[in-house]
C-alpha cells in the first residue's frame, strides 16, 4: 500500500534527493505546492541554483532572502555566510561583536577550510526555519520545509554533518546545536526523506543504494520513492504486430515499436525498484515539454 502525499507532508522537514538529472527539483516544487494548497505555511529551500522564483515569475532575490511566491508558499536559496552570521548573532547577542567576527578574514577562511562546516551551517539553517524561536526574532516559523537537497552523494554528506560535529565537539554551543539538528533528522515523526528516480537502470540502482547508505548514515529509511517521467503502456505485443502489418515500413510503425520498447524497459525497471526497495514507490507521468511550466508542475502536484 502506497503512502499518500498528505502523509509525507505531515512532517516538518521533507528532504528531496536523488541522482542528478532525475527531476528532484520539479518533485520538490510539486510537493511544496501541494502542501501549500492544503493550507500549510511552506517554504521550499534550495541548496543549489535558484530556480523557484523563475518558475513562479518572481524576480530572483538575493540569496538568503525568504520570498513569497504564492499563497502559503515561500522560497529561499540558502546562503551559507548569511546563515552563519544569523547563527552567531543568536549565540552572542552582540551585533558589534558579530560584525567583527563574521567579517574577519581569518574566521571566514576557517569556515571555508573546515571539513563539513558549510554543510553544517546549511542543514542547521534548514532546521531553523521550522523553529518557533527563529534566529531573527521577527520571522515566523514555517509548518513545513521542503528541501531541494543536493544529489544523492552530496545530500548524504549534508545529512551526516550534524552527527559528525556533535561527536567532534563534545561540549559547548556547537555540540548542542549539532545534537539538536541530528535529533530532528533521525526523528521519523518530524523528518521525511523522499528519493526521486527515473525508470532506467542507473537511477534505479543508485536509489536502491541510497536506501542502505541513508540507513547507515543517520539510521533512517527512505520514507517514499517517486519514479518520475514514466511512459504509459501504450501497446501490447499483439497490437504492435497489427500496426506493423497494417503500416508495413511506415515511420508510424517504427515509432510505435520504439515507444513500446522504451515503455517496456521503463516498467521493467519500475518493477525491479519495487522488488528491491523497502520504501513505497509512486510514479509521475512523462511530460512532453522541453521546459515545464508552472501549470505543468501544479498538475504533477495534483497527481502526487
Amino acid at each position: 500500500m502506497l503512502p499518500e502525499m498528505p502523509e509525507l507532508l505531515d512532517h516538518q522537514l521533507l528532504f528531496v534527493t536523488g541522482k542528478g538529472g532525475v527531476g528532484k527539483t520539479t518533485v520538490a516544487a510539486a510537493a511544496a505546492i501541494r502542501a501549500a494548497g492544503e493550507g500549510r505555511r511552506v517554504i521550499l529551500a534550495e541548496t543549489g541554483a535558484q530556480r523557484m522564483p523563475g518558475l513562479f515569475g518572481v524576480p530572483v532575490p538575493p540569496r538568503g532572502e525568504e520570498v513569497q511566491v504564492a499563497d502559503g508558499l515561500w522560497t529561499l536559496a540558502i546562503d551559507t555566510p548569511l546563515a552563519l552570521e544569523e547563527f552567531v548573532a543568536a549565540q552572542l547577542r552582540s551585533r558589534a561583536l558579530v560584525q567583527v567576527l563574521t567579517r574577519s578574514n581569518m574566521f571566514r577562511a576557517f569556515v571555508e577550510a573546515a571539513p563539513g562546516a558549510r554543510e553544517l551551517v546549511a542543514i542547521t539553517k534548514v532546521w531553523e526555519l521550522v523553529q518557533k524561536r527563529r534566529w531573527v526574532r521577527r520571522r515566523p516559523a514555517y509548518d513545513l520545509v521542503v528541501v531541494d537537497a543536493p544529489a544523492s552523494g552530496h545530500g548524504l554528506g549534508l545529512l551526516r554533518t550534524p552527527r559528525t560535529f556533535a561527536d567532534i565537539a563534545r561540549v559547548g554551543p556547537l555540540h548542542s546545536q549539532a545534537a539538536r539538528v541530528r535529533e530532528w533528522l533521525e526523528d521519523s515523526r518530524r523528518t521525511a526523506y523522499l528519493a526521486v528516480a527515473l525508470p532506467s537502470e542507473m537511477p534505479v540502482t543508485e536509489t536502491l543504494e541510497l536506501e542502505g547508505r541513508l540507513r547507515r548514515t543517520i539510521g533512517r529509511n527512505l520514507t517514499a520513492i517517486v519514479v518520475n517521467g514514466l511512459l504509459p503502456r501504450r501497446f501490447s505485443p499483439a497490437e504492435i504486430e497489427r500496426v506493423e502489418a497494417e503500416l508495413d515500413g511506415a515511420p508510424a510503425a517504427a515509432a510505435a515499436r520504439t515507444q513500446a520498447a522504451r515503455s517496456r524497459l521503463q516498467h521493467n525497471q519500475l518493477a525491479r525498484l519495487r522488488r528491491g526497495a523497502q520504501a513505497p514507490v509512486s510514479t509521475l507521468p512523462f511530460v512532453a515539454r522541453e521546459a515545464l511550466s508552472l501549470d505543468d508542475v501544479r498538475e504533477l502536484a495534483r497527481r502526487l
